[in-house]
């Protein structure tokens, strides 16, 4: 029986850190926006400051990063998936670079995605079923990269004070070992679809009508709405698998907002030690920000080889996505 099982994980960033304090000077004029820093558990992130980075660059340093640590080169990848909102090309495709800078096969596959926040969390599991069943493919390259603040608005706080860039990259691998990828679970509504667009006026106008692509319009909506379809996704998953809530070693969940994580946390009565939170660090990097969860867990310790990992995450829309891994 063939299992998925992540073998190597890496993540990017760019170098420049932003503190709060510039935020709160930034809109001190127009609101507070302190409490609103605190709910969402942002401190610092990192920010691209110049013009030689993006969010493809990131994603193919964490892609080199990431075959390095894994002893592999660009010659043993199969599958290349490029998980991305904020695209450096549509045409050719993100992952059609990647497939250059690491000097892979001719024979692999290569495609982007695009799940928003969901991506990369998506990418990992379409990648992991459609591994078991084509037997060609033993190894995949998944690459979740997002150049946020290129697209914050800085008249809006939920953008520009709370993201941050970077990218993760994980390595997928067929094992017949008892790991890996264990079972998956999906919620979608689309009754917010109109909430978060980018561009705001749709591409076509945008082109035609000659209207601004430069920032994602965000309208107010109540974001806990996605919290019971996950808290009944998280139990799914659980129950599926005859686990129990602490039996997972490690919750990598959404960066979004830590008042969200904090009430995942306190409707299953996990520990600190399950909760993987990097938001503080990082920012919110979108569609990487489970799996840079992922990579400071194994960093610091916390998750071993062996434990199972949960990762949910949510994609504007919305789209809700869970996860459960034997890491």
């Amino acid at each position: 029986m063939n299992n998925i099982k992540i073998r190597e994980v890496a993540i990017y960033h760019p170098e420049k850190i932003v503190h709060n304090h510039f935020f709160i000077d930034h809109f001190k004029e127009k609101k507070d926006i302190s409490h609103f820093l605190e709910v969402m558990g942002r401190e610092n992130r990192y920010v691209i400051d110049n013009e030689e980075e993006n969010g493809l660059t990131m994603g193919i340093e964490a892609s080199k990063t990431v075959l390095e640590r894994a002893n592999l080169t660009g010659e043993d990848i199969d599958m290349i998936v490029f998980s991305t909102q904020v695209p450096e090309t549509t045409f050719p495709t993100n992952a059609i670079y990647v497939h250059h800078a690491i000097n892979a096969k001719k024979q692999a596959i290569t495609m982007d995605t695009n799940a928003n926040c969901a991506g990369m969390t998506i990418a990992v599991e379409q990648a992991s079923y459609y591994m078991k069943g084509n037997p060609n493919v033993h190894k995949a390259l998944i690459i979740g990269s997002d150049y946020n603040t290129l697209v914050s608005n800085p008249d809006e706080e939920i953008t520009y004070a709370n993201y941050g860039d970077a990218a993760a990259a994980v390595i997928l691998e067929k094992t017949e070992e008892n790991t890996g990828f264990i079972d998956s679970t999906y919620f979608s509504d689309s009754f917010i679809r109109d909430k978060i667009r980018f561009p705001k006026d749709g591409l076509s106008k945008s082109i035609l009508e000659d209207k601004s692509v430069s920032t994602i319009r965000w309208q107010k909506f109540d974001g806990s709405q996605a919290l019971p379809p996950a808290y009944d996704m998280i139990s799914t998953l659980l129950e599926r698998n005859q686990l129990d809530a602490k039996d997972i070693k490690a919750y990598c969940l959404s960066q979004f907002a830590l008042s969200n994580i904090l009430r995942i946390q306190e409707h299953f009565a996990l520990d600190d030690e399950q909760i993987v939170y990097v938001g503080d660090r990082f920012g919110y990097t979108g569609t990487s920000s489970p799996f840079i969860a992922l990579h400071e867990g194994i960093k610091d310790g916390r998750i071993q080889r062996g434990d199972y990992v949960l990762f949910w995450t949510v994609g504007a829309g919305h789209e809700l996505v869970a996860t459960l891994f034997k890491y």
